[in-house]
């Protein structure tokens, strides 16, 4: 892919008035030196208080050697963080804490990164109320990851039972039959499992997430394992990374800041999102990676997403990355609805975060614009504005669940009914998402739910295993905002997503609210007011039918795209047809090529 060069308005605007000259600090002055092995959290501690403290805010760089940097849980920086989409499993281990820091570059200096290498479970990098911040060349990975990598040596599939060679850097050990893998800091037995085809890493088709053989398994020899386990798909020579379900922390953890810059930097692994930024204000991703490292062996990387955005605003760019390996999306950007759970007065709600994995944070203030949806259509209602908010069920915000908000406008008389959500509109961001290689991971490739302007371009999708971009929104299960307005996705290239079936996969791009009552919706969820969603001269290589899903959108566009149809696995999808469309109006079809051809009465089906 072509590499994609912008100017972002704020990096100048940040250097015109800032009108000084970086102070340099090195950290090997406070002892923070690459290849030792030894435990750097202190000293890197050290060296941002000291740069706090002499500068107060005035431009700074902290020069680190490229190398590798270690860190440990005993001497973390133990801390309260609630991170959004991710375990409430307070207190958080942090290796390296930046906390109300200002015009801070935390830079990797000579060939390769800076990389910061855990020794258990732990968060690697928090940057919490911080203002033009910057990550250069630093990179982020762990020692001994939470997911544990196998080979397949042999399937005995009329036996039911395979045999397999645990990965070296893993810790394991059997215990009454069962498979336990450790680190420092934890312990598993692994449920769950991801199947890669060994020699090009991608997932092995129709699988999706597959039980693994850790139960009742006998040790041949060291780190070989036979396990009672039945699966014809498992191929001599395939890798199966197995894991669980847990995601305690991402790799970097953003959170209040403002004008964020994370150039030409990594994450190798994270037991959870690469990247999770939240409740902050302009970031911007240039050469940032979710990559694997290449001389390890590993075939994945995240635990989640590669990069979630969860209630931001301003500007979200992200340019010039690779994702790959991963066990969720590239990029998911999204708020959180608050379910209406209470009305206290004509003016006055309760709002609750509902899902187990978003709560506890900042979700809006005085003076924000937010609008009422109703959940068993996804319709919404009125606008309004935030007068007065306070956490309700808790005397702090760390923790709240609950929050009692007073608005502007009177309310609805049966706002307190069970169905309404409340998304909140000033904590919504535009979107720039381009130059970026995604492949080989599992679920979706991009996630985008916010009703300012997106535009998705000049990307490759490469096996993305479910749908390669997503236009959602949920008031029912993860209650994640919120309805697209304005969507462009041209100049794209994807290349045989839908090889496995996953939630929202309809079609290689689906339009999917999550809305349980369609039949009785009288308005439209995603597009309106002339605009919706533009596809565009992409080219869409494909062994099945799904192109386009679409539902509860007004204006959805596709044209001057090339559809070229391919032999290299099997049709299987339920869905037939190049365009469905449920409940979709305004609808444009033209100036396609598809290279077996089309038929609109045969390859388009509108619903509802």
């Amino acid at each position: 892919m072509k590499k994609i060069f912008f100017t972002v308005c704020s990096s100048l605007l940040l250097t015109l008035a800032s009108c000084g000259v970086e102070k340099v600090y090195y950290a090997s002055d406070f002892g923070v030196v690459p290849g030792t092995g030894e435990d750097m959290t202190q000293e890197v501690a050290l060296a941002i208080e000291t740069i706090k403290a002499e500068c107060d805010g005035k431009p700074a760089v902290l020069v680190l050697e490229s190398g590798e940097y270690d860190f440990y849980p005993d001497s973390a920086n133990v801390r309260e963080y609630y991170v959004s989409n991710h375990d409430q499993d307070n207190p958080k281990l942090v290796a390296v804490a930046l906390e109300g820091v200002r015009n801070l570059t935390v830079k990797g200096a000579g060939e390769g990164y800076a990389n910061f290498m855990m020794n258990g479970r732990m968060l690697p990098i928090a940057m919490v109320g911080c203002e033009n911040c910057k990550l250069e060349n630093i990179a982020v990975d762990t020692r001994v990851p939470q997911i544990t990598q196998v080979e397949v040596l042999e399937n005995d599939v009329e036996n039911g039972y395979i045999t397999y060679r645990i990965a070296p850097y893993a810790n394991y050990r059997i215990e009454n039959g069962y498979l336990v893998v450790y680190g420092s800091n934890w312990n598993f037995v692994p449920g769950w499992g991801i199947a890669f085809e060994g020699d090009t890493k991608r997932i092995i088709y129709t699988t999706s997430d597959i039980g693994v053989g850790t139960s009742g398994v006998q040790e041949v020899e060291p780190y070989v394992i036979r396990a009672p386990w039945r699966d014809h798909r498992l191929v001599p020579g395939s890798v199966i990374a197995m894991r669980s379900y847990a995601r305690p922390t991402p790799g970097i953890f953003v959170t209040e800041c403002k004008n964020t810059t994370l150039l030409n930097s990594c994450v190798f692994y994270a037991e959870g999102m690469g990247l999770l930024a939240q409740m902050s204000e302009n970031l911007t991703l240039d050469g940032f990676n979710v990559a694997l490292r290449g001389d390890d062996g590993r075939y994945f990387t995240t635990q989640a997403d590669a990069t979630h955005f969860s209630g931001c605003k301003g500007k979200i760019v992200s340019v010039n990355g690779l994702y790959e390996g991963m066990m969720d999306d590239a990029i998911n950007v999204h708020g959180t609805y608050l379910r209406v759970v209470d009305r206290l007065d004509d003016n006055t709600l309760v709002g609750r975060y509902m899902h187990g994995q978003a709560y506890g944070f900042y979700w809006g203030g005085e003076g924000d614009s937010v609008q009422f949806v109703r959940s068993d259509v996804m319709e919404i209602t009125e606008g309004n504005r935030v007068v007065e908010i306070a956490p309700y069920d808790k005397d702090q915000l760390a923790g709240c669940k609950e929050f009692k908000i007073k608005f502007e406008k009177p309310l609805p008389a049966d706002i307190a009914n069970g169905k309404y959500g409340i998304e909140n509109l000033e904590w919504t961001p535009e979107v720039y998402f381009a130059g970026n290689t995604i492949r080989n991971n599992r679920a979706r490739g991009a996630l985008f739910s916010t009703p300012k302007s997106t535009l998705v371009e000049n990307n490759l999708f490469d096996h993305t295993s479910g749908t390669a971009i997503l236009l959602c929104g949920d008031c029912n299960g993860w209650f994640e905002t919120g309805a697209c307005r304005d969507v462009v996705i041209r100049n794209n290239r994807f290349v045989n997503a839908l090889t496995s079936m996953f939630q929202f996969t309809n079609g290689i791009i689906s339009i999917y609210p999550e809305i349980p009552d369609l039949a009785s919706q009288t308005k439209y969820f995603h597009g309106g007011d002339g605009k919706g969603v533009v596809i565009e001269n992409n080219v869409f290589e494909t062994f099945d039918a799904p192109i386009v899903y679409a539902k509860s959108i007004d204006g959805l566009v596709f044209r001057g795209n090339k559809v070229v149809q391919n032999n290299d696995f099997a049709p299987f999808h339920w869905n037939k047809y190049r365009f469905l469309l449920d409940k979709v109006v305004n609808v444009t079809i033209e100036d396609n090529d598809f290279s077996t051809g089309f038929d609109e009465q045969k390859d388009v089906m509108y619903r509802y």
